[in-house]
């Protein structure tokens, strides 16, 4: 899979499918746990974790549509430098509703995730600390959001087979 790195969120680097997206090329990927990848940027030192879905639903009254996305990622991230460790973060490929939203589900336990454009993240680090035990024992999460465009509901649902393996490979290398 090619991957390319694209700066946002105040210089955060984050993994991304190549897709047209315009960002720099990178071969920064150290490791492949089942459906999960790790990589490693050095300047600054920052690790994550990161996956895309193996199935997406997208709905618009209730019925089936086909729609334009970008990359559709889950991210746990570690910035030693900023002292972020296991930092969960979500892309939508799309603008999320304002104000609105994203649900995380785990084996039947229901986490909000606030957004900001396309990117939603937990509330506070113990929030991601709950969320990471819950993908560590889960099987799958799944994650519901809102277009702020069309008002689509998409439904994205990612394995969590080799999630502990590349969280533990990640802020093993980011000195957690």
């Amino acid at each position: 899979m090619k991957l390319l790195l694209a700066r946002t969120l105040g210089g955060v680097v984050f993994a991304l499918v190549a897709t047209g997206v315009s960002a720099q090329q990178s071969t920064n990927r150290v490791a492949a746990k089942t459906d999960w990848s790790v990589f490693v940027e050095s300047n600054p030192t920052e690790c994550w974790a990161v996956s895309s879905p193996k199935k997406t639903v997208n709905t618009k009254d209730g019925r089936p549509v086909a729609v334009r996305r970008s990359d559709i990622l889950l991210f746990v991230s570690y910035r030693p430098g900023s002292n972020v460790k296991g930092e969960i973060s979500f892309t939508g490929g799309y603008g999320f509703k304002a104000g609105s939203t994203v649900s995380m589900e785990i084996d039947g336990k229901k986490y909000d995730l606030f957004t900001d454009g396309e990117w939603a993240w937990p509330a506070t680090g113990g929030d991601d600390s709950k969320i990471m035990t819950a993908m560590k024992r889960g099987s799958s999460a799944v994650l519901k959001g809102v277009s702020g465009r069309s008002g689509t509901v998409t439904t994205d649902t990612f394995s969590l087979l080799g999630f502990t393996a590349a969280v533990e490979e990640a802020e093993k290398r980011c000195g957690g």
